[in-house]
């Protein structure tokens, strides 16, 4: 029978995505892993592969759609042997995730394109009955991989098709559901304030743009109303001179020019953070709802602001990394991130995140917390200020006011402090950074 392509959730927040281009046509041979179309995310454009093969039948949604819901049939791919007239027995409407064709969302690789297999899929086997049975190409090849029989497993996708979600639960029945996410929709609403009616009332005899939010805003905007909303925040704030750095900086700046490397005062601030969640490694903690993860390696995210919103790639390992490879990796990562060409995997994870606005003249702030991260470090300018020395002495230095925001779910106030003093140990003594 005709299978159903859905639009797949190529993200955890996609709630919806625009059909940005369809790359195949009605009437075209699909193969499974053939890239057919491409989808603006709430984050990223990304190229949607196929998973079964056959024939574009009909294309429901047309390019350039906005607003197409996940779980939305978009296409209708016939098999072999199969015509247009056998479309009619297609649902018009959205079908369960489990009748999809892209039973999950892809893999992406580090280009941002989603990655196939690279293997045939196993042939379909007879049931025990000799009749077919019908399963996905990637149903069958996990349930070669596991050593399962489909014949024995039931499918839940249409006519009772075996999809991905019916062989993994033959393997993980007994498993764990995972934690429900947050209700973006309804945060997003709670983010909002007052009907848009209301507001528009209120403005009638003033003279306005309207301006429709895109999907990365509406994911801001649910998730910062979350954070707020559930997060206990406390702040704890600290000056940090940054002479010693400064003057650390110029030196390797100097020995690294031959080589064309620029290290920038943002690179010493990820390393130093990186090392100080080794040395108190109950901040490199995330919160999971009815328990705490605590991490082995400090993946550092870093907000990087783009048009419409922002990002917060994450540079993992980076307490192991060098100051001259996390300075290439960050400006990589920031300038994909500019074009809105970065993997899901690249910016989701990590236990704890930086946002310096100190370039753009802000001397201080608070940083939201993102989640399910523990703590944001907020950084400000570093500006000439007076300064007790160590003897009483009046002097004038260069100082970094830096905020720390921490869930108190995770790390109590001592436990903050203490980590906010090791990141100000090595921001004032650098050389500790290549110890």
């Amino acid at each position: 029978m005709p299978i159903n392509l859905l639009m797949p959730a190529l993200s955890p927040t996609m709630e919806e995505g625009t059909l940005a281009k369809w790359l195949v046509k009605e009437g075209d041979e699909i193969s499974s892993g053939d890239v057919i179309a491409e989808i603006e995310t709430d984050k990223a454009t990304m190229e949607f592969e196929a998973v079964d093969e056959g024939t574009m039948g009909k294309i429901v949604v047309a390019d350039g759609t906005e607003g197409v819901k996940v779980n939305d049939l978009i296409a209708v791919l016939l098999e072999d042997g199969e015509s247009a007239g056998d479309i009619g027995d297609a649902p018009a409407a959205s079908a369960p995730a489990s009748a999809s064709a892209p039973e999950a969302a892809p893999q992406p690789d580090t280009a941002g394109k989603a990655a196939p297999s690279g293997r045939p899929a196993p042939a379909a086997p007879p049931a025990s009955d000799g009749s077919r049975v019908f399963a996905s190409p990637l149903a069958r090849r996990i349930a070669a991989d596991r050593g399962l029989d489909l014949a024995a497993i039931k499918g839940s996708g249409p006519r009772g098709r075996i999809v991905k979600a019916d062989v993994e639960s033959a393997k993980a029945a007994s498993a764990p559901a995972p934690a429900a996410k947050a209700d973006a929709p309804k945060a997003a609403a709670l983010a909002q304030g007052m009907s848009a009616d209301v507001v528009a009332k209120m403005y009638a005899d003033r003279e306005y743009e309207e301006v429709s939010l895109d999907g990365m805003r509406k994911t801001i905007a649910a998730r910062l109303t979350e954070a707020k909303q559930t997060i206990p925040h406390f702040y704890l704030r600290r000056d940090i001179e940054l002479d010693a750095l400064m003057a650390f900086r110029a030196q390797l700046n100097k020995s690294l020019e031959a080589r064309g490397i620029k290290l920038s005062v943002n690179d010493f601030i990820i390393k130093a953070c990186a090392l100080a969640l080794q040395d108190v490694p109950d901040c490199n903690a995330v919160w999971a709802g009815d328990r705490v993860l605590k991490l082995k390696p400090s993946d550092v995210a870093v907000a990087v602001a783009i048009e419409g919103g922002l990002f917060t790639p994450v540079l993992r390992d980076s307490h192991t990394k060098t100051l001259s490879t996390l300075s290439a990796e960050m400006k990589d990562l920031a300038g994909r991130a500019r074009e809105r060409k970065l993997a899901p995997h690249e910016f989701q994870g990590g236990s704890f995140a930086i946002s310096n606005l100190g370039m753009m003249g802000i001397e201080s702030f608070d940083a939201v917390i993102n989640p399910p991260h523990a703590s944001i470090l907020a950084v400000g300018a570093g500006v000439k200020k007076p300064v007790a020395g160590k003897d009483g002495e009046l002097k004038v230095a260069t100082v970094m006011s830096v905020t720390l925001s921490v869930d108190h779910r995770v790390i109590d106030g001592a436990l903050g402090a203490e980590f906010l003093a090791a990141i100000k140990g090595y921001l004032e003594d650098p050389m500790n950074m290549l110890a």
